[in-house]
């Protein structure tokens, strides 16, 4: 299975009532993602911060996470600055670097550490299982939260067996390099996770059938709303309706 390290602590945010914590999420996210203020930027990235703070999480562990996220971000630095349009503010080997480019990189980059940084202090110190039973009890469309659940309770068993793929075929002397036979290995094994995917699914779903299974996500045990949950959402609420308020509600 995949881990979950920030699921279990005695943190503020480990006891809340996930239903809290996926609303609050949610609801930040987006302000966060839309605003182009510099305000609310810098105010919805201190509340992340704080919230990570407030989880009692482990540090050395969420860095660990920022860095598989902005790694993916310096992608957009190495092309955007030279792509967007605008006059360049200088030029490197040739290519003109852009204001308007080097902008844009500057926000996906505080932008996506900023919702990556809430997401881990409130939904990260939630089970799996909890999430799903949050979207539950949401009323999120039921086969919205089998395809997130599955996907979780599966994605590790596909990477198993791309292992497994891998090592026989360097057990038959495969060392891929950059050549058309690499290519078409990469694609013979990418079709083959495909077909194992599939045939997989077809055998889970009929067990499932088998087990009495209709389509209904069913749960045993429920949430208890407290009152400090709600004080959760109350406090936590007020703070990204503030945020929406500095976003849409002044003038421009």
């Amino acid at each position: 299975m995949i881990a979950e390290p920030f699921a279990h602590g005695n943190g503020i945010f480990h006891t809340m009532d996930p239903r809290v914590k996926i609303l609050v999420t949610l609801g930040f996210s987006i302000v966060v993602a839309i605003t182009g203020k510099p305000l609310v930027l810098g105010m919805g990235t201190a509340f992340a911060v704080f919230l990570v703070l407030l989880a009692r999480l482990n540090l050395r562990h969420v860095l660990t996470r920022l860095l598989i996220v902005n790694t993916f971000v310096a992608f957009l630095w190495l092309f955007l600055p030279f792509t967007s349009p605008g006059p360049p503010l200088f030029s490197i080997f040739g290519l003109g670097i852009t204001r308007s480019g080097i902008e844009t990189c500057i926000l996906i980059t505080i932008k996506s550490n900023t919702i990556i940084l809430a997401s881990i202090a409130l939904l990260s110190t939630s089970t799996i299982f909890g999430l799903v039973h949050g979207l539950h009890h949401l009323k999120v469309p039921n086969k919205l939260v089998h395809l997130f659940f599955f996907s979780f309770r599966y994605i590790h068993v596909i990477h198993m067996e791309y292992h497994k793929i891998i090592n026989a075929m360097k057990a038959r002397g495969f060392e891929p390099s950059t050549n058309l036979h690499t290519y078409k290995a990469y694609a013979y094994l990418l079709g083959t996770l495909f077909l194992k995917s599939s045939e997989r699914s077809k055998r889970i779903y009929q067990a499932m059938v088998c087990r009495g299974f209709e389509g209904t996500f069913w749960v045993f045990q429920h949430f208890t709303f407290r009152k400090r949950d709600l004080l959760a959402l109350i406090f936590m609420g007020i703070y990204v309706f503030f945020l929406a308020f500095l976003q849409w509600g002044l003038g421009r």
